[in-house]
């Protein structure tokens, strides 16, 4: 079976109403509403299977402060991006990135593909689905889509593997999801453990209000509603079948809580 191990890549601090919808609309009774800045996680995986090791997604860059558009950054300031390169996250859980026989990217937004670059002209398979590259290239290359992709995270000499359907299984007991929602080529994952099965939901849930009050992402953080509800079933219903540990994409409390189990 595979075995997970969840790194901790950071923090990103924003207004909670870019994730939860609605969550400060103002009202007659309340028109001047207080907004809550929190602190989300950034967080990659490690796993380890019969056909290689695999990691999660890259993280935030290490110059965001420098890098990303002043409005992103004003807006998801990720405060403790320089802590973290990944080579040494990596090495601080045991790995190295020699170790990494390949890359799953639930999504090129930038606080995913920020370090996509230690792979460049290198021969390690970089997992994404078709419809989230095809809308990087278009989102970072026209004046359309979405301001979230950063064409020098994945404008690379890499090697791309290209998942096509909504199903695609890299090895046994590790299978991919497409999602759309958030993106239109978000991936997440069901993982079988010895520790029990995990789901990675990634971005098509933030925070566990997008999951179990069925709550969408704000406005600007969601790509489609319709795909994202259908997506949202699909998560649900795997979590059901196979009785599934559930992991968001930025919520920090739950990530702590499964960072003792995987």
């Amino acid at each position: 079976m595979p075995e997970v191990t969840l790194i901790d890549r950071g923090r990103v601090r924003a207004d909670t109403a870019y994730v939860i919808d609605g969550y400060s609309m103002a009202s007659a009774e309340n028109p001047n509403p207080d907004h809550e800045l929190i602190d989300f996680v950034v967080w990659n995986a490690v796993i380890e299977t019969d056909a290689g090791t695999f990691l999660w997604d890259t993280g935030c860059p290490e110059n965001a402060a420098e890098y990303w558009p002043d409005p992103l950054y004003g807006a998801f300031e990720a405060y403790d991006a320089e802590e973290h390169a990944l080579e040494d996250d990596l090495q601080e859980n045991g790995y190295e990135l020699d170790d990494i026989d390949g890359v799953v990217m639930s999504h090129l937004h930038l606080d995913h593909a920020g370090q996509l670059d230690r792979f460049e002209g290198r021969d390690v398979p970089v997992y994404v689905h078709e419809e989230e590259l095809k809308f990087a290239y278009y989102s970072a290359k026209t004046d359309d889509g979405s301001i979230a992709y950063l064409a020098p995270d994945f404008d690379r000499d890499l090697n791309w593997e290209i998942v096509h359907r909504d199903t695609h299984t890299i090895a046994d007991g590790f299978e991919l999801h497409h999602l759309p929602g958030h993106t239109p080529g978000v991936l997440g994952a069901r993982i079988e453990s010895d520790e029990g099965t995990l789901l990675i939901a990634g971005d098509e849930a933030y925070v566990d209000a997008n999951y179990t009050d069925e709550v969408p992402l704000g406005p600007g953080l969601l790509w489609s509603e319709l795909a994202w509800r259908e997506s949202l079933y699909t998560l649900k219903e795997l979590e059901r079948v196979y009785d599934c540990d559930v992991l968001h994409g930025h919520d920090l409390g739950l990530f702590e809580e499964l960072v003792g189990k995987y």
